[in-house]
């Protein structure tokens, strides 16, 4: 994963970040300001951030060799390093009008990752490779995936401005052209680990390859927390899941209730207290959704496939984490310990929670041995609990190979909450 890769430059007047997720030009329509030149395909070739700082230097001649502004546009000739955001994103809705020339074959990059496409759909030596699909797809995410092509052609003639909206929460992509939904809620891959996820933050890169492209109207808004859930969660019961907590008592559920309480719409382990609170209803394979925070140093936990008793990190099929990864005291914990893990047997990817205090989204998928995490729209663990030989402790976990249980909290005395919680029996 690239790291920063620029050093820091202090944005001029109008290039901060708005309040309230309001949207900022990233171009000012007169200079370079906000941007530097970086070939990531160069970059990355550096061992250390030292190196790579230092193959990020040697591009900037040319890349003020290369590109312009011209009428108020951002022109590039078809050659040189690609213009970057000085600036890393994580969340964002961003927004560009391009026009480019007949043999054109662009893209933009988001996080840093290569690409939304940008085609010459009329040139037919590049057909096999999808030209004429049209613009818009993540022409490097694998064959067969969700969002390597887009759903229709929506590029007008060469001459005339096309326009994006491109919406990026976690590693989950929407792609507008002209106003067409071109790719939708696709999980956009990491090109330069196909076996991480996509990195938390990065830069956006204008692609050059070959042809002159011009680019105006570049704006980013930075996505909030709460909306990027609603985003992601869209309707539960369209989706077909079911609500396990109905916002006001513990209806439905079992278990250690004494030990828990409803605060403003949530359950909420009380602290101090522990035990698992677990559904009434048994589950085989199912998928949750749920929003989640964690107190500072707060840890709670799943239990999938509980079977009433004892605890679910052993008893059940697993317990899923829920942790603050960040708080000092869990900073030497072994890696299957940490938020989303399979507690003991399989580490989840890290980085992709909010600051303790702030709600998550989750959503899990329990098929047969799998499992499945997604937090803020990022896959963070996909792992068979049956593959597993090697076992935190040397000792085989007795629970995991449980074909049914309940599903529930694991508590452990801090007070994390949930809400919004649904299921849906798959």
């Amino acid at each position: 994963m690239l790291q920063k890769r620029f050093p820091t430059v202090i944005l001029a007047a109008g290039f901060a970040l708005s309040a309230h997720g309001e949207p900022t030009p990233l171009f000012n329509g007169k200079d370079l300001t906000g941007w530097h030149g970086d070939n990531p395909h160069t970059t990355v070739k550096g061992k250390t951030p030292e190196e790579r700082d230092k193959l990020i230097q040697d591009q900037q001649a040319e890349f003020k060799a290369h590109w312009s502004v011209q009428n108020g546009e951002l022109v590039n000739d078809g050659h040189g390093p690609y213009a970057t955001t000085d600036k890393d994103y994580g969340d964002i809705e961003f927004t560009v009008d391009y026009k480019t020339v007949a043999l054109a074959d662009s893209g933009i990059y988001l996080r840093g990752t290569p690409q939304v496409q940008i085609w010459d759909y009329t040139e037919e030596s590049k057909f096999k490779l999808g030209a004429d699909k049209g613009s818009g797809g993540l022409w490097n995410n694998s064959p067969g995936t969700a969002g390597k092509d887009p759903l229709v052609r929506a590029d007008k003639a060469f001459g005339e401005w096309n326009a994006f909206k491109i919406r990026q929460i976690g590693a989950r992509t929407w792609v507008w052209l002209n106003d067409k939904l071109v790719v939708e809620n696709a999980i956009m891959e990491n090109f330069w680990d196909r076996k991480a996820p996509l990195p938390a933050r990065g830069p956006i890169h204008l692609q050059t390859h070959g042809g002159e492209i011009r680019w105006r109207n570049i704006t980013v808004r930075e996505i909030t927390g709460d909306e990027a859930i609603a985003l992601l969660r869209g309707d539960d019961a369209a989706a077909g899941f079911t609500a396990l907590f109905n916002g006001k008592d513990l209806t439905g559920w079992a278990g250690a209730t004494d030990n828990y309480e409803i605060v403003d719409g949530t359950i909420r382990c009380k602290a101090g207290k522990g035990g698992v609170l677990h559904t009434a209803e048994e589950y085989s394979d199912f998928a949750v959704r749920l929003e989640f925070m964690v107190p500072p140093g707060g840890n709670n936990g799943l239990a999938i496939r509980y079977p009433g008793q004892g605890d679910p990190a052993y008893t059940a099929m697993c317990e899923l984490q829920v942790l603050d990864n960040d708080a000092e005291k869990y900073a030497k914990l072994d890696p299957r310990q940490y938020h989303g893990s399979v507690y003991g047997m399989a580490a989840a990817a890290r980085g992709y929670l909010r600051p303790a205090g702030q709600w998550n989204y989750q959503e899990v998928t329990v098929k047969g041995s799998t499992i499945k995490v997604e937090v803020n729209g990022t896959v963070i663990l996909d792992a068979d609990v049956s593959k597993v030989t090697e076992f935190m402790g040397g000792k085989p976990h007795p629970g995991k190979d449980i074909a049914k249980g309940y599903f529930g909290f694991a508590g452990h005395n801090d007070p994390v909450s949930f809400r919004n919680v649904a299921i849906k029996k798959l």
